[in-house]
């Protein structure tokens, strides 16, 4: 049984910073590209950024290229979201999944990121 584990959410003013983690278990991480996602109050999911099986690519939302660093760590099956210069409308739930660009039903139960002054 696949288990994922967000963390690393909170309250920051805009401008602040956030590292959000990801903690797959149950499954071939390593094999599988990884895909963050978010879903604001009221909307729909919104894919924010992907990296490849080993690392060497990775893509990004045009609302959050430059701010936001995707990574991993496939010795502990684990996936980051590094997230500077935060916007309020950058507030959502963050989840993790496998794939590149997609936006699948989350399987973890997510991590709130709330900007606000």
């Amino acid at each position: 049984e696949v288990q994922v584990v967000e963390s690393g959410g909170g309250l920051v003013q805009p401008g602040g910073s956030l590292r959000l983690s990801c903690v797959v278990s149950g499954s071939t991480f390593s094999t599988y590209s990884q895909t963050w996602v978010r879903q604001a109050p009221g909307k729909g999911l919104e894919w924010v950024a992907s990296i490849s099986t080993l690392g060497s690519a990775t893509t990004y939302a045009d609302s959050v290229k430059g701010r936001f660093t995707i990574s991993r760590d496939n010795a502990k099956n684990t996936l980051y979201l590094q997230m500077n210069s935060l916007k309020p409308e950058d507030t959502a739930v963050y989840y993790c999944e496998n794939g590149w660009t997609t936006t699948n039903p989350p399987q973890g139960q997510g991590t709130q990121v709330t900007v606000s002054s």
